[in-house]
């Protein structure tokens, strides 16, 4: 941990800030995440946001060009104003605490635009950003290989880790012939480039208008998958109605546009939700259990209700989708 004159130091190379003793840091609670955030006020009405990461995540150390990136292609996102790679320090536009997550208890007709903004952000980075990627750095590409861990990583952290299902049921589950053919399917449709965790709580919103965040784990995937992350999200739970409405604007963009919406908008997005789904649950199952950090187990019971509503959808999963119910109905 490095001390937070020393991070104040750091600082000053980088970005004027006037008199030290009149600038003050606070470290601010973030997730799930291995990094630490600080918030520089400079001024009254003037701050940058400092983040600190370690080596365990490599793609932290990309965030700068990525996000310099993102500018490029026009999608909102925090300015970049330096970046120490050795040291493991970022230095970001702050843009405020309010997520979209913040505003998930506002009346639709508020929450409407701004999802509708979020939607507009990820649709630029979806058409624009495979054609303009060339030599830049991202996280490998979506693969069977990694859709089969994204269901191994459920099966292993939520079913087996939090629920204690017995071996052979898991190892029944795991294997069901629909699971494989939906992650040898889905690699087969073309891929754009996503953000691959987008979720309202990666959504700043500023003035009305949404930015994106953390997106460092960017990496050429289905544009389903991103959308299903924010449609299906946990944190906020929206209702089947507002998901479906949400998908059509999606959809009409990419028309408006006068492009081809992605193939995997149709019967694909319910295997991408179905994948988006298992990730989470796998996720807060692990960092709950492995990582100590309990307040993730909270949300299992609202992803397992989502992820048995998918499940209704596609053939071949009643098995799975009977367990999930069981999981669900013990977990009220």
């Amino acid at each position: 941990m490095i001390p937070l004159d020393q991070l104040l130091s750091e600082t000053a190379r980088r970005v004027p800030l006037g008199q030290l003793d009149r600038t003050s840091i606070t470290k601010l609670e973030k997730g799930g995440s291995d990094r630490s955030f600080y918030r520089i006020q400079i001024e009254p009405k003037r701050s940058l946001i400092l983040v600190h990461y370690g080596e365990s995540r490599p793609e932290n150390a990309r965030y700068g060009p990525l996000g310099e990136f993102l500018h490029s292609l026009g999608v909102r996102c925090p300015r970049v104003y330096g970046q120490d790679p050795e040291r493991g320090l970022l230095w970001l536009e702050d843009l405020g605490d309010s997520d979209l997550w913040s505003y998930r208890h506002a009346p639709w007709r508020e929450l409407r635009p701004l999802y509708r903004s979020a939607l507009r952000e990820i649709f630029i980075l979806h058409s624009r950003g495979a054609a303009r990627l060339e030599s830049l750095w991202t996280e490998p590409p979506f693969t069977r290989e990694l859709y089969a861990w994204e269901q191994a990583y459920f099966f292993t952290n939520c079913l087996g880790g939090f629920f204690h299902l017995e071996a052979g049921t898991l190892a029944r589950l795991s294997v069901l012939p629909r699971l494989t053919r939906i992650a040898e399917a889905l690699p087969a449709f073309p891929r754009h480039l996503i953000h691959r965790d987008f979720q309202s709580q990666n959504v700043l919103i500023r003035e009305g208008q949404a930015f994106i965040i953390d997106f460092q784990g960017m990496r050429l995937g289905l544009a389903s998958y991103d959308l299903a992350s924010l449609l299906y999200d946990p944190y906020v739970a929206l209702d089947a109605e507002r998901r479906e409405e949400l998908r059509a604007y999606y959809g009409s963009l990419w028309r408006e546009a006068f492009l081809t919406p992605p193939e995997d908008l149709g019967e694909a997005f319910d295997w991408a939700a179905l994948q988006r789904l298992m990730q989470a649950l796998g996720a807060y199952g692990y960092l709950g259990l492995v990582k100590k950090k309990a307040e993730f187990l909270c949300h299992i019971p609202i992803a397992l209700r989502l992820l048995a509503e998918v499940l209704q959808r596609i053939p071949g999963l009643e098995p799975l989708r009977e367990q999930v119910e069981l999981c669900l109905a013990a977990s009220r």
